[in-house]
């Protein structure tokens, strides 16, 4: 197998691995009001230790702003989340999780825990290293590439 062919395997193995996760983490979350886009902006938040904006945010997980932007208002609506000033900008208003965002991110992250220790109990430790530094890698190249595309426009 080339190079290539083993780049384009490993990108259609992960887009199925995204489905995937999408697909259960909905599941485990479901019944508390969240969805897998919800718990990314959550953990977003929660992972963060500064403010973000909804720009930040979606920065931070790979996501559109306007994506993003939209799950906020829907999380503000339901009482997750909140807007507060920033002091660096007048209009991009910091994202910030309430009292019941907390309890909701403390209970999704309390179903997580036992949902991945099954996930990973046949895994070999290393061979979990290994493929994250390898994804990791590989989304510091694109990266890299849509910070040259921004830089060249």
């Amino acid at each position: 197998m080339s190079q290539i062919e083993g780049i384009t395997d490993l990108i259609l193995e992960v887009f199925r691995l995204n489905g995937a996760l999408v697909h259960a983490g909905d599941g485990l979350v479901a019944d508390i009001g969240l969805t897998s886009a919800r718990w990314q902006v959550l953990g977003a938040i929660a992972l963060t230790t500064q403010p973000l904006s909804v720009a930040g945010i979606a920065r931070t997980m790979g996501l559109s702003r306007q994506a993003v932007l939209r799950l906020v208002k829907e999380m503000i609506g339901d009482g997750l989340l909140r807007l507060a000033e920033n002091p660096h900008h007048r209009r991009a208003r910091l994202v910030l999780m309430t009292v019941t965002g907390e309890a909701v991110y403390a209970a999704a992250i309390a179903r997580h825990r036992p949902w991945a220790e099954g996930l990973a109990r046949d895994l070999d430790r290393d061979a979990i290293g290994t493929a994250t530094t390898l994804l990791r890698a590989l989304r510091q190249h694109l990266d890299a590439a849509r910070t040259r595309e921004v830089d060249d426009d």
